[in-house]
């Protein structure tokens, strides 16, 4: 069932692209919060926001830990290849008018 993609600029418009620094290592990067792109392009994300798990250490003690969500951000770019093809048509048809 192989339909063309439509819509895809109001969709990209949707995206926050932020940039932000990890807890972890302080490192900083440009990204998506994954909460906010599993709105948008729910097939990107993996996990559920705020989610926990439990974790066991050596000694057997239970510790509930975040169980952080991730993004594939090679799912994004089909919706920003027909984004730019979008873009693209419209500024050819603002050319020829």
């Amino acid at each position: 069932d192989v339909q063309p993609m439509t819509g895809a600029t109001a969709r990209v418009k949707l995206l926050k692209p932020c940039n932000f620094e990890w807890i972890v290592d302080g490192t900083r990067m440009d990204g998506f919060l994954a909460h906010e792109a599993q709105e948008v392009v729910p097939e990107s994300v993996q996990g559920t926001k705020d989610a926990m798990r439990n974790e066991t250490d050596e000694e057997g003690n239970v510790t509930s830990v975040p169980d952080m969500q991730g993004i594939d951000q090679s799912k994004l770019v089909p919706l920003l290849v027909k984004t730019i093809q979008e873009l693209e048509a419209r500024i050819t048809a603002l050319e020829d008018a």
